[in-house]
């Protein structure tokens, strides 16, 4: 079975360039990924250590101050990171979050985009790796800032 990242890399090189082929994509995901899949993002750009994410504000990610909630948006950020991350690993390397901080800048209203660019993916002892993640709105104004911390595993060495 294929290493995550790979299975990624895969459904989006076949998917993306389709007519509604992204809608899809991000529909899988969040079929895979439920938690994450509940917020309704759109994945816009995936490539290896890059992802760009998109979110509607709409009253399902509302909370009572008529803003997107914070954990819609902490939600979005996590999102973007893990896909960033996975993407951009090479076949085998596990990865998981040992760590998530978010700062909220302002009141997120409107289309928001989260985007996160990590480099230095190549693992080849395990270690910490952060993944900045920074989500804009329609102005362009950054309304929220988080940093996702991963421990990355190079794959066990062959069995003989």
């Amino acid at each position: 079975m294929p290493a995550p990242g790979e299975r990624l890399r895969s459904l989006w090189r076949r998917l993306a360039p389709l007519p509604g082929g992204k809608i899809v994509f991000s529909w899988l995901l969040g079929r895979i990924t439920p938690y994450s899949g509940s917020i309704g993002a759109r994945v816009q750009e995936l490539e290896p250590g890059f992802c760009r994410v998109a979110l509607r504000d709409r009253r399902r990610v509302r909370n009572h101050l008529a803003s997107v909630h914070a954990m819609a948006l902490a939600n979005l950020a996590e999102m973007a990171s893990g896909l960033a991350v996975l993407a951009g690993l090479a076949p085998g390397v596990q990865g998981i979050v040992t760590g998530f901080t978010i700062s909220y800048q302002k009141k997120a209203r409107g289309p928001l985009i989260a985007e996160c660019r990590v480099g230095g993916l190549e693992v080849t002892a395990e270690r910490e790796q952060e993944a900045t993640v920074s989500v804009t709105d329609g102005a362009g104004d950054i309304v929220a800032r988080a940093t996702a911390k991963w421990r990355l595993r190079p794959p066990p060495p062959p069995q003989r």
